[in-house]
C-alpha cells in the first residue's frame, strides 16, 4: 500500500463527490479481464484487495483508488514468424510479392488469431485524492502510466479538471542551487546520487551514483553550467526519495522512524492496520509535498 512513486496533479475545482457516489461511478468502469480478442483492459478494482468489494476507501479526507490494467503478451517475434510463413506461401502459390497493404492486413489478421492464445499480465496503479489540499497523487514511475489513470478517472466521472503541478521556480534550477550549497535546507539531507544535464542543445548527461555531491568534481560540473535534473534526498529522517525536474518523486522509502511507529501498534485486524498505514502515509505526504513546493516558490497561479 505504501506508495513508491508520486506523480502530482492539482485539482482545479474542489472534489465534492461523496465516497458512496464515487464508488457507484467507479462501478460502471470496474475492471474486467481481457476478452479473447482484446489486447488490453483497464478498469477500477478495490484498493483493499480481495478483502473488499468497495472501489473507494476514504479516511481523513484522503480517498484511495486503484486502477488495474491487463495486457496480452504477444511477442512481436511470434507475429513476425507467422507473417513470414504466410508471405512465403503467397509467393510460392501465387508467384507474386504481397503489397505493403496486404502485409499490414495479414499482420492484423495474425494478431487477431493469436490473441486468444496469448498470456495476460496485469498491474495495479494506486491513486490518492486529497480533498483537503486539492491534489491527486498517482503511484506511477512513468508519466504515461499516471496519465492513463487520470484519463480513466476523467472518463469515469465525465469531467475532471486537473493539471500537473507547476511551480514558480523551475525545480531543476532549485536542485542545481541546492547541490551547489548542500547544507542550505536543514530538514533535508542530500544523498549520494544525482543526474546532471547540459543546458545546451546537445544535452549531455552525467549520472552520479555513490558520490559525495559536495565533492570538487560534482561542484565543477555545476559550476560549468550543468543543471541537476534528478536528486536523491532524505527529508526529516522520515522519507527518502529522488526528486525529478518535473516534480515527480521516485524511489520513495518510508524510513525506520515511521516503520517503528507502525510496529508499535499491536493489532491482528488487517483493515485497522491498513487504515493506520494509510493515514500515516497521507500525513507524511501532507507535510513533505508543501515543503517541496515551498522550496520551488509555490504553485503557479491558475488563471
Amino acid at each position: 500500500m505504501w506508495f513508491k512513486n508520486l506523480r502530482l496533479y492539482r485539482l482545479l475545482k474542489p472534489f465534492e463527490m461523496t465516497e458512496d457516489e464515487l464508488d457507484e461511478r467507479l462501478g460502471a468502469r470496474a475492471f474486467n479481464h481481457c476478452g479473447s480478442h482484446d489486447p488490453s483492459s483497464l478498469g477500477w478494482t478495490s484498493p483493499l484487495g480481495r478483502s473488499s468489494q468497495r472501489l473507494v476507501h476514504e479516511l481523513g479526507g484522503c480517498i484511495m483508488l486503484c486502477a488495474r490494467q491487463e495486457d496480452k503478451l504477444l511477442p512481436a517475434a511470434v507475429v513476425n514468424e507467422a507473417l513470414e510463413e504466410r508471405l512465403e506461401a503467397i509467393e510460392v502459390d501465387e508467384a507474386r510479392k504481397p503489397s505493403r497493404k496486404e502485409r499490414t492486413e495479414l499482420r492484423d489478421e495474425i494478431t487477431f488469431q493469436l490473441l486468444p492464445k496469448a498470456f495476460a499480465k496485469s498491474a495495479r496503479t494506486y491513486a490518492l485524492i486529497d480533498r483537503q489540499n486539492g491534489w491527486i497523487l498517482v503511484d506511477a514511475s512513468s508519466a504515461n502510466r499516471a496519465e492513463s489513470v487520470i484519463t480513466l478517472l476523467r472518463e469515469t466521472l465525465g469531467s475532471l479538471p486537473v493539471k500537473p503541478f507547476e511551480t514558480d521556480l523551475a525545480p531543476a534550477a532549485v536542485m542545481t542551487e541546492w547541490v551547489a550549497q548542500p547544507d542550505r535546507h536543514a530538514d533535508f539531507v542530500l544523498l549520494d546520487s544525482c543526474e546532471l544535464r547540459d543546458a545546451g542543445e546537445e544535452g549531455g548527461i552525467i549520472r552520479c551514483v555513490g558520490e559525495d555531491l559536495s565533492a570538487d568534481e560534482i561542484q565543477a560540473h555545476v559550476g560549468a553550467g550543468k543543471q541537476v535534473v534528478k536528486l536523491a534526498l532524505q527529508w526529516d529522517e522520515r522519507i527518502s526519495c529522488v526528486l525529478e525536474a518535473d516534480l515527480a518523486l521516485k524511489r520513495i522509502k518510508f524510513l525506520d522512524i515511521l516503520q517503528e511507529q507502525l510496529a508499535d501498534v499491536v493489532t491482528e485486524d488487517e483493515a485497522a492496520r491498513f487504515d493506520l498505514s494509510f493515514s500515516l502515509m497521507c500525513l507524511e505526504f501532507r507535510r513533505l509535498i508543501p515543503r517541496i513546493l515551498q522550496l520551488c516558490g509555490g504553485l503557479t497561479s491558475v488563471e
